[in-house]
């Protein structure tokens, strides 16, 4: 899939009907879209020409013109890569699966999907203007709920280890005070998948009201997180059903974790580089070595 299917598809319940069938067109016939002109793509959809504008705008885009340059270039650099996979649903029903095997092979398709995807829709500029901010953040503060709390926490031990000043609790009460507490100088870090948790939205809104800078890790959407964050970085999961309990969604925002924490030890390797190393050592001290069991 080009990161441009991958918007669209992630994107797909949130269209109105008339968007809906110019989404589906161009999911089921992505290889010709790009060379037919505006009103025979509307007549093949049987929806209108606003309604393709409409879509090419939801996706990022000017336009339509936009959009089929950028799909070009993406279908043409496709095609020079050796190995495609089948980008497969995930997990329509739990019951589909009739032994362990299938089962294990559809969480390992579904955590792959997640990864690739992601990795498609990362905007690198984003990644590194997000590293530097927490960088030179006076403190990071973390807001996350269920499994996104999940991840907060494995950013804030990675934070941690690097020697950031960097907050996060798992309690609802404490996250909201620290968002009302928050200086301009500090960066909130807000994780929700969908982009709509009441919860993480109620601590945004305290943060930007403190003037501080909020960046939002979540999918790729005109969320309300999404459109109120000054940065964000988008995730993708080939989730479709309530029943896969946010399995990819996770490994999706572990992968862009893992990338962010990356960037911003490669900005500031000198200080980081020390920090890891004597992070290492303190915990050494309690690791069991030979003949000591």
């Amino acid at each position: 899939m080009t990161s441009i299917e991958i918007r669209v598809r992630d994107l797909y319940e949130d269209l109105n009907v008339s968007e809906k069938k110019a989404a589906t067109f161009f999911l089921n016939y992505v290889d010709s879209v790009f060379a037919m002109p505006i009103a025979q793509l509307a007549k093949q959809a049987d929806t209108t020409q606003v309604a393709w504008v409409r879509l090419c705008k939801r996706i990022g885009f000017d336009g339509l013109k936009d959009m089929k340059k950028a799909l070009f270039n993406e279908l043409n650099e496709a095609k020079d890569t050796s190995v495609q996979r089948e980008n497969t649903g995930f997990f329509t029903d739990i019951r589909d699966y009739n032994t362990v095997t299938e089962m294990a092979e559809a969480v390992k398709t579904s955590s792959i999907c997640a990864i690739e995807d992601t990795i498609k829709l990362l905007d690198y500029a984003s990644v590194e203007k997000a590293a530097s901010s927490i960088i030179h953040a006076d403190t990071v503060r973390l807001f996350g709920v269920g499994a996104s709390a999940l991840v907060a926490q494995d950013l804030y031990y990675k934070l941690i280890r690097v020697g950031k000043s960097v907050v996060f609790a798992q309690d609802l009460h404490i996250q909201l005070t620290y968002a009302a507490t928050m200086g301009k100088n500090d960066v909130g870090v807000f994780i929700s998948n969908t982009g709509a948790t009441r919860e993480v939205m109620e601590c945004q809104r305290l943060v930007r009201r403190q003037g501080g800078m909020t960046l939002a890790l979540t999918r790729f959407d005109q969320s309300p997180l999404a459109q109120e964050a000054d940065l964000c970085l988008y995730t993708s999961s080939p989730e479709i059903s309530h029943r896969s309990g946010a399995m990819s969604s996770r490994i999706a925002q572990m992968c862009v974790v893992d990338v962010l924490f990356t960037a911003v030890a490669r900005q500031n390797y000198p200080k980081v580089e020390t920090a890891l190393e004597n992070s290492y050592k303190s915990c050494m001290t309690h690791k069991v070595q030979a003949g000591e069991v």
